[in-house]
């Protein structure tokens, strides 16, 4: 067997293995509740990182709803929960209002299908990929997400 293949094999089975550890159902990390009627349980399971302080997940919990030119947003709050016992996070968004809108003329009229992202207070949270993010949504809300990272380079303040 050559180099090459073997650095291939051992690549698949590194990438097969994170697949698999990643697929572990909830229920063996922790006992999280089933969602209650009205609401969606939903799991995001993190990629570990070399300096996990260095990240962190924005959540982007929205609708995809007809919009026009202006801006739209819909509003709400992430509280975060803790499981008894356990000491676990989980997270919560009870309640989404809006839309809101800008009012400006809209010069074309047109409408698309767009996702309005919920803002508030708790969206950004800690990246730790020990342990799954765990949030509970109405029914009718998608949860997505996004990784920040902190730039390498830092910056030094100047004293006036």
């Amino acid at each position: 067997m050559g180099s090459l293949t073997y650095i291939t094999t051992v690549g698949l089975i590194v990438a097969e293995l994170s697949t698999v550890a990643h697929a572990a159902k909830l229920e063996d990390v922790a006992p999280f509740p089933k969602a209650e009627k009205g609401f969606t349980r939903q799991v995001i399971h993190l990629a570990p990182q070399k300096q996990e302080d260095s990240y962190q997940v924005e959540i982007l919990a929205g609708k995809t709803l007809s919009v026009d030119c202006n801006r739209q947003r819909l509003g709400g709050m992430l509280e975060e929960k803790n499981l008894e016992g356990w000491g676990y996070p989980f997270y919560r968004l009870e309640k989404v209002i809006g839309p809101m809108s800008t009012l400006m003329a809209c010069p074309d009229g047109k409408s698309t299908q767009d996702f309005v992202p919920v803002v508030g207070d708790g969206f950004m949270l800690r990246y730790n990929s020990k342990l799954p993010i765990v949030l509970y949504v109405p029914k009718d809300v998608e949860v997505r997400y996004r990784v920040w990272s902190a730039s390498d380079k830092v910056e030094k303040a100047v004293q006036e």
